[in-house]
């Protein structure tokens, strides 16, 4: 969220230069200036000069000289030096490889960004067929059980920064009484973004990340069904991230969530 105009210390370069790096996927097979400009909502002289100097720097590069753009030897090593520096993804790898493989769905770790939630991490079944995400999917934050389960455990603080909407409220707030009462989060048909994939989501909190993460199992909604989603699936994920809590000595979610509350509310 820009802040342009609001703060003397933000620097507005930076954050367009940013945002231009923020506008590749994973899909894509590079971005011309055209599709960059059409993305970020930068004038394109201005992504002109800005994939030129992120050009010059490492952070992008281009099939040619009038050719698209794609991500830099620069952003790959900032993106594998970020990877490391969360290192719970190594230590529960093996779990939710086997959790994977125990229930035939996709098992995933995501972050919240902006208001999407992006895959840091996705485990594949060694047999049967399964939801294809890979890492850095990105699915909508609103309407999905890694960003209920996220929201649901995101001290009030950082969720006001959000400037939230009714819907995004009352999201949390059915995310928060999940959480309280099962310990995981399945988002209501009435609340889901369009899909077929029925998923369960339980957070866990990164002090690397400073907030949340959520835990996910999903699978098509026509191999998954509700009842074993609530009754099989969701236990056995719920089990795995309270032994990841254990082995790093962390405490649950909605606990750091409370302290942050009354740390704010003493202040």
């Amino acid at each position: 969220m820009s802040q342009t105009g609001t703060d003397r210390k933000f620097a507005n370069t930076l954050e367009r230069g940013l945002r231009i790096l923020e506008a590749f996927t994973i899909h894509d097979v590079g971005l011309t200036h055209a599709q960059i400009s059409e993305r970020t909502g930068l004038p394109k002289p201005t992504v002109s000069r800005l994939t030129y100097t992120l050009s010059e720097l490492g952070y992008l590069s281009q099939n040619g000289r009038n050719g698209r753009f794609f991500p830099g030897p620069a952003a790959l090593v900032l993106g594998t030096t970020a990877t490391f520096s969360v290192p719970f993804l190594e230590i529960v790898a093996g779990d939710m490889q086997r959790l994977a493989d125990k229930t035939g769905t996709l098992t995933a770790v995501s972050v919240r960004y902006r208001d999407m939630m992006v895959l840091l991490r996705a485990w594949h079944p060694a047999t049967g067929q399964t939801v294809g995400a890979q890492s850095g999917h990105r699915i909508p934050l609103l309407g999905s059980s890694s960003g209920q389960a996220v929201l649901g455990a995101l001290d009030d603080i950082r969720f006001e920064r959000m400037t939230p909407g009714s819907a995004l409220r009352a999201f949390r707030k059915n995310g928060y009484a999940q959480l309280m009462r099962d310990g995981f989060t399945i988002v209501p048909r009435e609340m889901r973004y369009p899909g077929r994939v029925n998923a369960v989501s339980v957070p866990y909190f990164a002090p690397a990340l400073g907030q949340p993460v959520g835990f996910s199992c999903g699978g098509p909604t026509g191999s998954l069904a509700d009842q074993r989603l609530r009754e099989e699936v969701a236990p056995a994920l719920r089990a795995a991230v309270h032994s990841l809590e254990q082995r790093t000595d962390q405490a649950p979610a909605l606990s750091i969530r409370a302290q942050i509350t009354r740390e704010s509310g003493a202040s």
